[in-house]
């Protein structure tokens, strides 16, 4: 492991007698999770999840300390495993990352190889970390929408909690992948940014109502949902029959009040998305698609900000206030 300093930098996350704390640390790799490579990271991004782990406000590490961040993407420097070999560009989202082990906040990583996945050609690892979790998640999102029999023809998807990481990249995807999309939002002054990523037609979610009866007109097609609680129970209400809706996100919180009349009498479907704890055949296929037929035409547009580790606490605090647009890239050593 001659290319791998004796020390370098990483974000770390603690809970101790004195409580939440987190900090830029110098490590080396002898104090790192196990695996079997090891990455030079080079990028990661930032996501809710990172932000209530960084904080401590939400329950996300399960021991302690870590490195945080759920993201990384980077260049093998050390492999002793047949899959990778020194020099490969790869990828890892989820898996673990920053709530059983090391995550991608830090200038070194090493992991089980069987989580990692080759960069695919037509992403750089930039624009890997662009897409990150939210993207892989949009993405499986549509992909289980279709498994379920979801096609553009049925008619309009609607997007909630429209301008965060997931939800942005949701509209982009829906709309390159051949969908008519509307976007829910409580953020109207960032309408014209939505509109520019494919969204036909924006909601305010200030005041929106779709009723209360066990069913009411039918409005969308199907849906991704990033907000969950009494947001998901109104989209039961008012999906076409043999739509569907993917339920990625409990922003406004984790309980769900509705009935089973959609289901029994629309035939809608309710599918659960879990990005990270997807088999890896399925993730690696998804990755290929991002990097082809479904790679947002709006990628570059939809990188909002470039930071550093320095800048992760700040960035935090803005997301957990609502301060989310887009997707914020984490530019670590000398990427």
């Amino acid at each position: 492991m001659s290319s791998v300093p004796s020390s370098f930098n990483a974000f770390r996350i603690n809970h101790d007698d004195d409580g939440h704390h987190a900090a830029i640390t110098s490590m080396s790799t002898d104090e790192l999770s196990p695996g079997d490579v090891i990455i030079r990271v080079l990028w990661s991004s930032i996501n809710y999840k990172d932000a209530l782990a960084g904080t401590g406000k939400g329950k996300i590490l399960r021991q302690f300390p870590l490195n945080g961040g759920i993201d990384s993407a980077g260049v093998v420097v050390h492999s002793e495993s047949d899959k990778f070999k020194v020099g490969d560009e790869v990828l890892v989202t989820g898996c673990g990352q920053s709530e059983t082990r090391d995550g991608g906040y830090s200038e070194y990583l090493r992991v089980e190889s069987q989580w990692a996945v080759p960069k695919p050609t037509g992403l750089t690892l930039r624009e890997c970390m662009g897409l990150g979790t939210a993207g892989f998640t949009a993405a499986l999102s549509l992909q289980r929408m279709e498994d379920a029999g979801q096609t553009p023809d049925m008619g309009p998807i609607v997007v909630t909690g429209a301008t965060g990481g997931v939800g942005s990249i949701a509209i982009s995807l829906l709309h390159t992948a051949g969908y008519e999309v509307h976007a829910i939002s409580g953020k109207t002054d960032q309408f014209d940014w939505l509109q520019s990523l494919g969204a036909s037609q924006c909601v305010a979610r200030e005041g929106l109502w779709l009723g209360d009866r066990p069913m009411e007109s039918a409005r969308w097609a199907g849906a991704i949902d990033n907000v969950g609680s009494e947001m998901l129970a109104s989209l039961t209400r008012v999906i076409k029959p043999w739509g569907n809706i993917a339920s990625c996100g409990l922003a406004a919180g984790i309980d769900l009040r509705t009935t089973v009349m959609p289901f029994i009498i629309r035939g809608i479907g309710l599918l659960g998305i879990n990005s990270a704890g997807c088999p890896y055949h399925i993730r690696s296929n998804l990755w290929t698609k991002l990097a082809n037929e479904w790679k947002p035409r709006h990628l570059e547009q939809l990188m909002t900000r470039e930071a550093t580790m320095e800048e992760l606490p700040e960035i935090f605090e803005h997301m957990l206030k609502g301060g989310s647009l887009g997707r914020t890239v984490v530019k670590m050593g000398d990427a």
